[in-house]
């Protein structure tokens, strides 16, 4: 059974798995992995990429295109607000694209995004006409600072970037779904195997974007067919409602001569 479909900035997708493009050990790899995943969003970096107008990035860029998914370009390495929106400007007019994975980090160690700079970062690129998917701590302040300025999509993060450290924070997530009901969420960052983006989407998380935990398996094809049979079951088991937790047992199978308190415990 397949879990519903969504809209992500009014663009309906099946697939609730963003995946990136960095780390596989070959172009073929990644083709086969992304293919796997049955993903419908790619995304890609303009630093980190070998630019377009070499022959190596050319064929790059063709595979990426044979893939026929969305691309959501992203300003991975910036640490400065010039710095990022100026990659969001460029990446809109190489991909003809107004979505933007927005990254402006404050620490070097722990690639932790700069709250305030992306915060700046933000309002700059939604006012320049951008829908801007931004990479955010799980702090609920200022993910309520970034939908004020009109994000529809906030992606916080798990754990550091490239951990695989999965949900350290849990409640903080849970607390963001609860308190943001009409805004889109995925996990982005820290998701380091399939049980990972279960608990995510059981939380009621629309989507999980990754790269690292595909990319850096040892068979990154078999790992994405995992994820994505992962993220499907999440979200069927959030869609039909997860039993509450109790304190007591409670028998599947009571029978008539129980006491009451026990068929009822």
């Amino acid at each position: 059974m397949k879990a519903s479909n969504w809209q992500v900035y009014g663009q309906t997708l099946s697939s609730r798995l963003f995946i990136g493009t960095a780390l596989y050990p070959s172009p073929k790899v990644m083709v086969d992995a992304i293919r796997a995943s049955k993903a419908e969003v790619i995304t890609v970096s303009l630093r980190r990429q070998t630019s377009a107008d070499k022959q190596s990035g050319g064929q790059f860029w063709q595979m990426i295109e044979s893939l026929n998914c969305h691309l959501l370009p992203n300003t991975a390495g910036c640490y400065s607000v010039k710095e990022a929106v100026n990659t969001a400007h460029m990446a809109r007019e190489l991909f003809d694209t107004d979505w933007v994975k927005l990254e402006v980090l404050g620490d070097s160690y722990n690639l932790q995004p700069d709250p305030f700079a992306l915060v700046e970062a933000t309002k700059i690129l939604i006012e320049d006409g951008f829908k801007v998917f931004p990479y955010c701590t799980d702090d609920l302040v200022l993910c309520q600072k970034l939908v004020e300025l009109g994000c529809e999509v906030l992606m916080p993060w798990g754990a550091p970037i490239g951990t695989g450290q999965g949900l350290l924070n849990p409640y903080a997530l849970k607390t963001l779904r609860e308190r943001l009901p009409d805004i889109t969420l995925l996990v982005d960052a820290g998701i380091g195997k399939p049980s990972d983006a279960v608990q995510a989407l059981e939380l009621g998380y629309d989507g999980i974007l990754l790269n690292t935990a595909i990319a850096e398996a040892l068979e990154p094809e078999k790992m994405a067919y995992a994820f994505a049979d992962a993220i499907n079951a999440g979200r069927l088991a959030y869609e039909a409602g997860v039993m509450p937790k109790r304190d007591n047992a409670k028998p599947s199978t009571p029978t008539l001569d129980q006491p009451i308190w026990q068929q009822h415990g």
